[in-house]
């Protein structure tokens, strides 16, 4: 093989490389709750799916329509509910991490512009291995008919 050959296969092995855990990972019903009028942040919801052998781990998170992007939970603290930051969200092999309203949860924080009923937000979620994925969460009202885990059943 020649330089330029061993060069482009070494890249598109290191490519390969990269996709890692988000090979594995797949992601249902991701949206955006629509935040009120001059509000400062917002939520973003999924459910994120393991298909893969290995425990992953959602290492960060980002997208271009807020300054600040942070993996967050609720807690409850003598009472009340406090959201904190994480430092990963936990997909174990062959299982999900449910992110809903009062849980896990990737918050848009300092958001750049308003947001209006259904505009899509890229969200790249970067995972343990260095390796991500892009997913496109749709902008909707809370409680909105039809909104990803929100449907109650009797």
């Amino acid at each position: 093989m020649n330089k330029l050959s061993l060069l482009i296969a070494g890249l598109l092995m290191s490519a390969g490389v990269m996709a890692g855990a988000a090979d594995a990972v797949s992601v249902d019903s991701p949206y955006v709750r629509l935040a009120p009028p001059n509000a400062p942040a917002t939520g973003a919801f999924m459910v994120i799916k393991n298909a893969g052998d290995k425990d992953v781990k959602v290492v960060k998170a980002d997208n271009p329509a807020s300054k600040v992007t942070e993996l967050h939970t609720h807690l409850n603290e003598g009472g009340v509910m406090k959201m904190r930051p994480v430092p990963a969200i936990e997909v174990k092999a062959k299982g999900e991490a449910v992110l809903k309203p009062g849980g896990l949860h990737v918050m848009l924080i300092d958001l750049k512009a308003p947001m209006k009923e259904g505009d899509s937000v890229p969200i790249t979620l970067t995972f343990d291995d260095g390796s991500s994925k892009t997913v496109n969460a749709k902008v909707m009202k809370p409680m909105a008919e039809g909104m990803p885990g929100m449907q109650h059943k009797h």
